[in-house]
This record gives C-alpha cells, structure tokens and sequence, in this order.
C-alpha cells in the first residue's frame, strides 16, 4: 500500500463525520463480523460445499427469487463464465454491451482474450440502452449484459418499463439477458420493484458482497439449475474452485443481515444530500436526483486542490467531505464519486450544508 493511500485510510478511519463513503473497517473488526456469522457451531466449507458457502448461496438464491446461485471469487469471473454460457447455448460469440459497462473498462479484454467473446456496443450514450438501440443491433448477439447500475455513466438506471422494453428487445432478437448486478441491491427503490421481479426478467444475475454490503471479496451468480452446473464447472475451470472461502462467505452474510436492510434509507438521503451539494458554488450533480446512493458531484477546482482540502479537513478537524476527486477534460474542473453510506444518515441537510462550507473554506485557502 502507498504511504499516499494508508494516509489516506487512517484519516478516513479517525473522523467522527463522514459524508461520502464508509468508516475503514480494521481487520479486527472484520474477523468480530465474521465470528457472529459462523454461529456457536461453524463447519468449514470444502471446495465450495458446505459451511457459510452453501448456506450463502441458498440465502442468495432465496431473495432473488432464483432456483440457484453460485459463490465466485470475483465478479469478473461469475460474468466470465454466464456470458460463456450464453454463448455456447445460442451458437454466437457477440455480447452485446455498453462500452461503459465493467468488462469493457475494468477486465483488461478477458472477454475477447479467455472466452473468445466479441463485445458487440449496443450504445456510445451514458445512459443504459434502449429498446430501438437493440433491436437496431446490424449483428446477431447472444447475451445482451445490462450493468444495474451503469457506474461509468454515473451509477443511472433505467426506468421499469424501459428495463422491460429492452429485455423485450433482446428476446425477439434471440438473445439472452443477463444482469450485471454488482450494485443491483440498491436498485430497486428506483426500479420501483423487489429483487425477485427485477431478477426474473433475467437469465442470469450477478451480484456483489463487497460493494454496498461491506464484505471482504465475492460475487454470486443466480439463476436456473442448469446454468449453476454449468457454472461449477467453468469456476473448476477458471480455477475459482478453491479449497476453502468461509470468511469471504461468513462477511457476505453478515453484509446481508446488516447492510442490506440500510441501503434503501441510504437511497432516500442520498436525494438530499445531492440537492445540498448541487447548490455549491459552480458544482453539478448527476444524476439529479440520484437513482441509487451513488452519484458524481463536479466542482470548477482541481483534483489535487480538492483532495488536498478534504485530508486537510479530515485530518485537522476529523470531518470528511468526499475523496477521490478526478480531473475532467474540462480545465480547472474535477469529478468525484460520492457514496452516501451509513455515516451520512446522520447527517441533516444543514448538516451537510455547514460540511461543504468548510470544506470549501479549505479549498478557498489552498
């Protein structure tokens, strides 16, 4: 870890206020969590079987209202192996997706480079995509992946009927649907449906433990018994069979008792805090209002000004306002992702009105 970022980690860790983000969790803590999860009586899993994986996934299985799911260590490689899959079920190589979505930005070209996948964009807008794009498609796919949150974009979602428009769309054009859910949990107050309708829309659905439920690491993929057959064998294959994995399941089950259960409120005060935020000098929020507890604020200062202010603050008055600010194509203006967790619920509008002014004050002085 750079000495940049474990100063970071500590600053963050010491605040009594934080406005975007979560309170570093230390590993001892984590191991508190994961000791409460396991019961009085753990069993240890086996190559996936057993223990805090099995029950994991059943819990998983359950509130998506799927028939199964399948435990992965890593999300790139669940959506490896369901969009490998698709492809083998429908006799087509082309995905079609946003070139915005995780395995076009984050997975260094493992689609094309393991599965022999042809990424097929569907849309160039920083939107999801719509119904006429897919139908409008000049080549055969056979999995359309629709990211639940687009993140890149701005963590946006469609609307219900749009969503349903565009399954439709892929349906008639012989595809498969699967569901880029890594961030699917806090979707549905937008979405305006519960996890299991949003889900059977699907074939297969992804979902993540660590980034909205405070796990280690970890990922599930859900749906038909078939595909989970097929998935512990390409996981063998991939080499994600490992020999044990209880305290990445143990923290993903005490992620879905304890984060879980949050994150709507989190997505009601995520709307207030971005209409506080949207009212600073020269900043721009998106989207407005907020689809998820997720979103991008813009300020018309530099990264490293704005980042400088905020550890500033942080380590000087124990408030943090929001890291992890990004230089835009536009000059002397910056981006940061702002994620309205736990700590901001305590937060009131004028609260977080009186935050921004010191941080701005800090910004002001250089």
């Amino acid at each position: 870890m750079s000495a940049e970022r474990a100063r970071r980690l500590a600053a963050q860790h010491g605040c009594d206020r934080i406005l975007s983000g979560a309170r570093p969790v230390p590993p001892d803590e984590q191991l508190d969590r994961i000791r409460a999860a396991l019961g009085a009586d753990p069993v240890a899993d086996v190559y996936g079987e057993g223990g805090a994986v099995e029950a994991l996934e059943q819990r998983v299985a359950g509130l998506l209202g799927a028939e199964a799911a399948v435990f992965f260590p890593s999300g790139t490689m669940a959506q490896q192996v369901a969009l490998r899959y698709g492809a083998e079920l429908t006799g087509r190589a082309g995905v079609g997706l946003h070139p915005l979505s995780h395995p076009m930005v984050h997975e260094r070209d493992a689609l094309p480079l393991l599965a022999g996948l042809r990424p097929v964009r569907v849309t160039d807008a920083p939107r999801n995509p719509t119904a006429e794009e897919v139908t409008g498609l000049d080549e055969p796919i056979g999995t359309l992946l629709l990211e639940l949150p687009l993140r890149d974009a701005g963590f946006v979602l469609p609307t219900w009927d749009e969503l349903v428009a565009v399954v439709d769309a892929a349906r008639d054009r012989g595809a498969r649907v699967h569901l880029d859910g890594a961030r699917l949990w806090e979707s549905t107050p937008h979405l305006g449906r519960p996890l299991p309708e949003v889900v059977a829309l699907a074939d297969s659905t992804y979902v993540s433990f660590y980034k909205s439920l405070g796990g280690i690491s970890g990922a599930a993929l859900a749906g038909p018994a078939d595909l989970a057959r097929y998935a512990r064998a390409w996981q063998h294959r991939y080499g994600g069979r490992l020999f044990q994995q209880w305290p990445a399941a143990a923290a993903a089950l005490a992620g879905l008792d304890d984060a879980l259960p949050r994150l709507a409120g989190q997505v009601a005060h995520a709307r207030s805090v971005a209409e506080v935020l949207a009212g600073l000098p020269g900043a721009r929020v998106h989207p407005a209002p907020p689809h998820t507890h997720q979103f991008r604020l813009w300020l018309p200062h530099p990264a490293r000004l704005l980042d400088e202010a905020n550890l500033a603050l942080a380590e000087d008055e124990r408030v943090w306002f929001v890291g992890g600010w990004r230089d835009t194509e536009l000059p002397g203006t910056a981006m940061a992702e702002v994620t309205v967790a736990g700590p901001a619920l305590e937060l009131t509008a004028a609260e977080v009105a009186e935050l921004a002014d010191r941080f701005l004050r800090r910004v002001a002085a250089g």
